[in-house]
């Protein structure tokens, strides 16, 4: 099936289509973070640092319960991919029809729980009692709205499986301005404060999600479901849940270990939860890069393996850790020089800019290793490694609250070791997933082949 808004990832120079699909995807995780670096940036000069910190206490948790919706769209993503390698293009249409049922049932499922347990929640990771009400407040409005965040992602994950980076570029982009606009009309006109974020981001999210899935089905063939397409498929059903499951539990298990480290951070007070906050929102900008060479590597490697030419995967494999050597040096350099300037964006308070300066360059010193744990968690998983999935999951948790216990109660370390946790997590996870690379185990995985394994530890 021939279309200007799929992409062939089977032939051609691997350098070449790698950035032509990551580039799309990166411009589209900027604007991504826009929403979180807009309500950050607006709630601390507008609002105060006090509703920063309630809005970054709220946001791991948030990322904890849309991690089953995470999974579920990257395993149906992964199935598509090597469907569309092996150019089995009627299996591609049943497997987006089969979606539909698994991510609106994660999304409601997530939701419902997030928004009845958030109060319970919060409390359990003692939050400051100044800012517990908005923070409960800022979380079940972003938890209530994980519908609309998992119905985009779901449609962004098949058009990528596809090839088609831009599509889901085109209308995040006009999400994220309106997103910009609602948020200063929420906060600043109306005074709503963190709820006025909160509901500026889901409105945002939720045309997204609509104005997206209404284009895909109008312009995109594989999209045009017909009755018979719609039966439920128990092979295909079976192997997204195999391999989105696992990738779920594996988000699950990274914001888990997040969350604890989050209820670190929150006993030392609400200035370094603000610094932790403003810090981790720049952090998760410096990551998009490695994010889209990661998505662009898993589809690569997806369609590749569909097609079994594993010469391909090893090639992309190997140029991807040359861009992220590349910009690991350049972003080491330009944070060890800018990080108090760039601190100053978020808040005008002098401590917060001081504690957040420091950390971001101590973790500037591991963007290679969190680099590479993009790349090779991209390969591994468009290759369907299931128990990979799983086992990097507990390495992120086992680092995370094993350095947090132990570096903190230092002394001459202190409130830093929570950052150096950060970091040291980054190197012993990156440090597995080559390994696990280099054991070659994904080379006798697929998830379209009934004959072939997808869990191998």
């Amino acid at each position: 099936m021939s279309n200007s808004n799929v992409r062939n990832m089977t032939e051609g120079k691997e350098f070449s289509l790698l950035i032509r699909f990551a580039f799309p995807m990166l411009i589209g995780n900027i604007f991504q973070q826009f929403y979180n670096l807009i309500d950050s940036i607006i709630v601390g000069h507008f609002v105060g640092s006090d509703a920063l910190a309630a809005v970054g206490t709220s946001a791991s948790l948030h990322f904890l319960f849309f991690s089953l919706c995470i999974g579920m769209s990257t395993g149906i993503g992964i199935l598509i991919s090597q469907y569309f390698g092996a150019n089995q293009e009627k299996e591609v249409k049943k497997t987006i029809a089969n979606a539909i049922y698994i991510i609106m049932t994660a999304g409601i499922l997530m939701s419902s729980i997030s928004v009845i347990f958030a109060r319970q929640i919060l409390v359990l990771l003692n939050t400051d009692p100044k800012i517990l009400d908005d923070s409960v407040a800022f979380m079940r409005i972003m938890c209530g709205g994980i519908i609309a965040v998992a119905a985009y992602n779901g449609v962004a994950a098949i058009l990528r499986a596809l090839g088609d980076a831009k599509t889901p570029l085109i209308f995040l982009i006009m999400a994220c301005l309106l997103n910009v606009v609602l948020d200063l009309l929420f906060v600043c006109v109306f005074h709503w404060g963190v709820r006025g974020a909160g509901i500026a981001t889901v409105i945002s999210q939720f045309m997204a999600a609509v104005t997206c899935g209404i284009y895909a089905v109008i312009k995109n063939p594989y999209f045009r479901i017909k009755k018979q397409d719609m039966k439920f498929d128990k092979f295909i059903m079976k192997r997204s849940i195999l391999i989105g499951l696992p990738v779920a539990a594996q988000t699950a298990l990274i914001a888990v270990s997040c969350v604890i480290l989050q209820g670190v951070v929150n006993s030392f007070g609400k200035d370094v939860t603000a610094a932790f906050t403003a810090a981790g929102r720049i952090e998760q900008l410096v990551q998009q890069p490695f994010n889209s060479l990661g998505a662009a590597v898993s589809t690569f490697a997806g369609q590749n393996i569909g097609a079994r030419k594993l010469d391909r995967v090893k090639k992309g494999f190997n140029k991807s850790v040359i861009m992220v050597a590349v910009f690991s040096l350049f972003m080491l350099v330009l944070i060890q020089l800018t990080s108090r300037p760039i601190m100053q964006l978020f808040v005008d308070n002098a401590e917060v800019i001081r504690i957040g300066s420091k950390a971001l360059k101590i973790t500037s010193l591991f963007y290679f290793p969190l680099g590479m744990i993009y790349v090779a968690r991209g390969t591994l998983n468009g290759a369907g490694d299931a128990a990979y999935a799983m086992l990097v999951g507990l390495v992120e948790v086992i680092g995370r609250v094993g350095f947090a216990a132990i570096l903190v109660t230092i002394p001459f370390i202190g409130i830093w070791g929570i950052w150096y946790t950060s970091g040291l997590t980054w190197f012993i996870t990156g440090l597995f997933s080559v390994v696990r690379y280099k054991q070659g185990k994904w080379k006798r995985m697929s998830l379209i082949d009934k004959k072939i394994t997808v869990m191998e530890t």
